[in-house]
């Protein structure tokens, strides 16, 4: 039923990008090709495994070889025709926030190359009038940005130039004198430019990001009505029985839900935190439903512009971190109770699924591990348990899930378009023994893959202590979700 669930999920999402493409025209059919392609193989694997049909790794295999030279093919193809029509440009890609980014933006030509060339001035102006445009070269000067070229586009502007002082005191200087000019007509942007090296772009305020819709706040409410579904669903399958065919028995399963919906409110309180010191407007969170673990998290929309990266760390960091403390205080809590006799009983090869999880239950449970095949486990083991999965499946590095916004605010955008890949090739493998692995490699894919648009000051870097919490977070991620071997679960005592 969850195979079956889970395709339906897939091929929902492929409708939907394909939906998402069409305006786009050949570009983005064969985008969406490429997306299609990736999954087939996958879908082929899963699909066939429900009709009762087994494809060994060989033929799994050898699907993956051939998506992935379709895939090639597709991107040769791509790529000349986005050579034959006008590339998108840095300032489209920050003024539109779009779901993908490279960070190596092509570098744009400017008005003069084309009077030269004598080609005509394009049919959409400016959005920025000349006298305005004018106005805004007026701001730059030696000591701040020296403007070398101006590159005038139908949402902004780009400035070539050379950065002449400490990023975060060019940009309150260069900030301060567009609002005494324009008040809040205009944003300004430093990013790290085309060539590597800090560009100015400056937009309208009316690309801001918008607030949420009322088809999206209705929405929400679908979805967080879904996840506490699925999270009674969580704590039937956990006492070995199905909600559906059991209605009656919803009491039983009401702790593991309410649990689940706890760690997730904390976690989005830790993010509404830090959002609220550094005056961030936050969107509603879109929770997103799982069978088996209850939820897979939120995906929480930013709703002002971010002032540099260490904010962006900051509200990542923190829901992640709130939701994480209280599983694991869950988690070592429900161990300390646990005795002979607890509700749920565990098989000791469990607790080999988690690195973390079992070395804690080896340091809390002792020589219990070692001398019986099945561990009497307080509930709060199980809830804690799920909280940490859930917030570490949020911590993975990819595009704008919570781990994919700290990376870019620690180590940058480019960095962030490699752990995206290698995390989607991850899951893509790890989908052959779990399903449900599928279903978040899509998920990130179609909704999550891109990174967040770049910061007033995009330049500065975050603090070492900063970079210190990165690193644990990320580490704690792998612990939760790389199973001990054998080998090691051995020597620790865990089986």
């Amino acid at each position: 039923m969850v195979t079956v669930l889970i395709l339906l999920a897939a091929v929902g999402i492929l409708v939907w990008g394909f939906i998402r493409a069409r305006p786009d025209g050949k570009l983005g059919m064969y985008a969406w090709l490429q997306s299609v392609v990736l999954m087939v193989p996958w879908l082929a694997f899963f699909g066939l495994f429900t009709f009762g049909i087994y494809l060994n790794i060989a033929w799994v295999l050898t699907l993956v070889v051939l998506s992935t030279g379709i895939y090639i093919y597709l991107g040769r193809q791509l790529r000349a025709l986005a050579e034959a029509a006008p590339r998108p440009t840095v300032v489209e890609t920050v003024a539109t926030a779009t779901v993908e980014s490279s960070g190596d933006a092509a570098e744009p030509e400017g008005d003069s190359g084309e009077a030269a060339e004598g080609k005509t001035e394009p049919k959409i102006p400016p959005v920025i009038p000349p006298e305005d445009l004018a106005e805004i070269e007026s701001i730059f000067g030696v000591d701040t940005f020296f403007r070398t070229e101006t590159v005038p586009y139908r949402l902004g502007v780009f400035f070539k130039g050379n950065l002449r002082g400490e990023p975060e005191a060019t940009v309150k200087a260069l900030t301060a004198q567009l609002e005494n000019r324009f008040d809040d007509r205009y944003r300004l942007f430093l990013i790290n430019g085309p060539e590597d090296r800090p560009a100015v772009i400056v937009l309208p305020s009316e690309m801001d990001p918008k607030p949420a819709t009322v088809p999206q706040r209705i929405l929400v409410v679908a979805l967080a009505i879904s996840t506490f579904i699925t999270s009674l669903e969580t704590g039937a399958l956990l006492k070995d029985f199905s909600l559906f065919d059991n209605p009656q028995r919803w009491t039983e399963v009401l702790p593991t839900a309410l649990s689940v919906m706890a760690i997730l409110g904390v976690h989005e309180i830790g993010h509404w935190w830090q959002a609220n010191r550094h005056n961030i407007k936050l969107g509603l969170p879109f929770t997103l439903p799982a069978w088996q673990i209850g939820s897979f998290g939120a995906l929480t929309r930013f709703e002002s512009i971010l002032p540099n990266r260490s904010v962006l760390f900051d509200i990542a960091f923190a829901g992640p971190a709130a939701g994480g403390l209280l599983s694991l205080a869950m988690l070592i809590v429900g161990l300390m109770l646990s005795h002979p006799g607890s509700p749920y009983q565990l098989p000791v090869e469990f607790f080999q699924e988690s690195v973390l999880v079992g070395a804690l239950a080896r340091t809390v449970l002792g020589d219990t591990l070692q001398t019986v095949d099945f561990v009497d486990v307080d509930p709060l083991v199980l809830m804690g348990w799920l909280g940490l999965v859930i917030t570490a499946l949020n911590v993975m590095p990819a595009g704008k899930l919570d781990g994919g916004r700290i990376v870019q605010a620690i180590y940058g955008r480019k960095t962030l378009g490699r752990t995206t890949a290698v995390t989607l090739v991850v899951l893509t493998l790890i989908a052959l023994a779990n399903p449900l692995a599928l279903y978040w490699a899509a998920l990130i894919l179609f909704l999550q893959r891109g990174d967040e648009r770049p910061c007033i000051d995009d330049l500065s870097e975050p603090d070492d202590a900063r970079a210190a919490l990165a690193l644990l977070i990320l580490f704690l991620m792998l612990a939760t979700l790389l199973p001990l071997t054998p080998s090691l679960a051995g020597r620790l005592g865990i089986g």
